[in-house]
């Protein structure tokens, strides 16, 4: 017998057929002899259809996020509610949490709060009582009682940090898609479902466009280390599992293929190379709480150099706006940007055992023509910037150049 937690995402939950269908899948793993704490999304798009009305209220000022988090964490509370009729109607004890009945406490940071503790007294109550709980993901409450939200992928978030409290033997994520695949299969035919994947790999993709899992979700599990299964809420399929590095398995060299449109390039040309000029350049970026990826610095034989670093294409017009202030204040020759430019990155731990894995790519995006922009690396991570017109192509070449739709192919 396991203690098993299982998050059902929003289209698990879409409707109240869908809802049916979850509720018999909680009550065959009770019927296998396992306790389940259960932790739901909102319904569908409701989450989008919420912060549309907010919208149109059109009132951004900080003291607006309190009551956004009051607004977004409606969607949820309507899903454990029924949830918890239909699990009782169909005979299984169940009772419904919002994030402040089980008492998340988080920090105060409305909108994208941060779980800092989780009292679990109420839950391993209905556990020895043979009662599903049944949780609101995405939300807590702060010190003073406040409703707080903990941002987009909260829900997987919730559902670990639950599983790693309780100690549960699997954190169960219930999605769309039969678990986590070596590359997007709607753009790459031969993409294939893993079997396994490291925490480090599984980071690393979600953080690189990925959209299978939240990073932080990855983070927190990896921390606590708690396994997580993600498999499909319409399938009968073992998914797959996120859990440690074995040592004792021989690790393909690239385990799977990321990538984003999200992206865009801005450049400052002409800049002097003296101490500080980067932080000249990026402090501002920063203080409009704009994500910077990754920079690229070239020095010319004149001392000058040119500074190129990537944000996400939505907030590409805000910080070419910035720029262009920052070039005149530090005498740079002018400002370019493009953002019609993609990330493609090679993930996989046993990149740490294998040389080349760098100049094979490379070769592979030259025979077609596809040239890069921009490269950055880590121990298991291989990132480009290219065009993004080519985006699909260097996916579909780079997954069949390594094998991937075949288990372990590109060992060789």
């Amino acid at each position: 017998m396991a203690l098993l937690v299982q998050k059902f995402g929003g289209t698990s939950v879409a409707s109240v057929s869908h809802i049916q269908k979850v509720a018999e899948r909680i009550i065959a793993a009770k019927a296998e002899g396992h306790d389940v704490v259960v932790v739901v999304s909102a319904m569908g798009e409701q989450t989008d259809t919420l912060d549309a009305l907010a919208r149109e209220v059109d009132f951004y000022e900080r003291e607006a996020r309190r009551e956004i988090d009051v607004l977004l964490s409606t969607g949820e509370q309507v899903t454990i509610a029924l949830l918890s009729m239909v699990l009782m109607k169909l005979g299984c004890a169940a009772k419904s949490y919002t994030g402040g009945q089980i008492r998340i406490l988080t920090d105060d940071a409305h909108t994208r709060a941060r779980i800092l503790e989780v009292e679990t007294q109420n839950l391993r109550a209905d556990i020895e009582a043979n009662i599903v709980p049944v949780v609101a993901g995405f939300q807590g409450v702060n010190e003073r009682g406040e409703i707080t939200t903990i941002g987009r992928g909260g829900s997987d978030t919730t559902a670990v940090a639950l599983a790693a409290v309780l100690k549960a033997d699997e954190c169960q994520i219930f999605t769309d898609v039969e678990g986590v695949f070596t590359t997007d299969p709607r753009i790459v035919e031969g993409a294939r479902c893993l079997e396994r994947i490291t925490f480090e790999e599984m980071l690393e993709l979600a953080s690189l466009g990925s959209r299978v899992l939240h990073s932080r979700a990855v983070e927190f599990a990896s921390k606590y280390q708690v396994p997580i299964r993600v498999l499909s809420s319409f399938g009968q399929s073992a998914g797959t599992l996120i859990t440690n590095e074995d040592p004792k398995m021989e690790q393909p060299v690239i385990s799977g293929i990321a990538f984003t449109r999200d992206e865009a390039k801005l450049t400052v040309l002409g800049v002097k190379d003296i101490p500080g000029i980067a932080s000249r350049i990026l402090g501002p970026v920063s203080d409009a709480n704009i994500e910077v990826d990754m920079i690229v610095q070239n020095v010319a034989a004149d001392k000058s150099t040119d500074f190129t670093f990537t944000v996400r294409r939505d907030d590409y017009q805000e910080a070419m706006d910035i720029l262009k202030k920052v070039a005149k204040d530090i005498d740079a020759r002018e400002v370019s940007g493009d953002n019609k430019i993609a990330k493609l990155s090679l993930v996989g731990v046993g990149m740490r055992s294998h040389a080349g894995v760098a100049t094979r790519m490379f070769r592979i995006l030259a025979k077609e023509s596809i040239n890069i922009q921009m490269i950055s690396t880590s121990e298991i991570k291989i990132s480009v910037v290219i065009d993004e017109k080519y985006l699909e192509l260097a996916a579909r070449t780079l997954h069949t150049a390594f094998e991937l739709s075949v288990e372990n192919g590109n060992l060789a």
